[in-house]
C-alpha cells in the first residue's frame, strides 16, 4: 500500500515544492522572519529545522543541496549555527496572524526564535 510519506503536497509538482521552500529558507534565513500562508509555514519549518541541525552538525553538502546563495550559506555556518549550538531543536516559531483579506487564507509569520 502506497502512503504519504510525512510531507504535504500544497498542489504542486516536486520540483516547484522544492525550489519554493529553497527559495523560502533563504528568504528566513537572511531576514530571520517570513509571513506566509499556514500550511507553507508548518512545511518551512521542516525544511529550516534541517537546515540548522546539519549545519551545527557540520554536514555542508546536505545544507548545500536547500540553500543555494552563497552569502546565506555562510551566514548559516557562522551566525546561525553559533547562536544555536547549544539547542537541541525548535529554532523556529509560528505566529498566526489570522486570515487573509483576499481570499481569506490563515496566515502566519515564521521566525527565527
Amino acid at each position: 500500500m502506497i502512503r504519504n510519506l510525512g510531507t504535504s503536497k500544497l498542489s504542486k509538482t516536486g520540483s516547484h515544492r522544492r525550489a519554493m521552500f529553497s527559495n523560502m529558507a533563504c528568504s528566513l534565513l537572511l531576514h530571520e522572519k517570513v509571513e506566509t500562508t499556514l500550511p507553507k509555514a508548518k512545511e518551512l519549518r521542516r525544511v529550516v529545522e534541517r537546515v540548522i541541525a546539519d549545519a551545527k552538525n557540520g554536514r555542508r553538502v546536505e545544507v548545500r543541496r536547500v540553500i543555494k546563495d552563497k552569502e546565506i550559506y555562510k551566514k548559516v555556518f557562522e551566525v546561525i549555527a553559533a547562536r544555536y549550538k547549544e539547542r537541541d531543536g525548535g529554532f523556529t516559531r509560528i505566529l498566526k496572524l489570522g486570515a487573509r483579506r483576499g481570499d481569506a487564507t490563515e496566515t502566519a509569520l515564521v521566525k527565527l526564535v
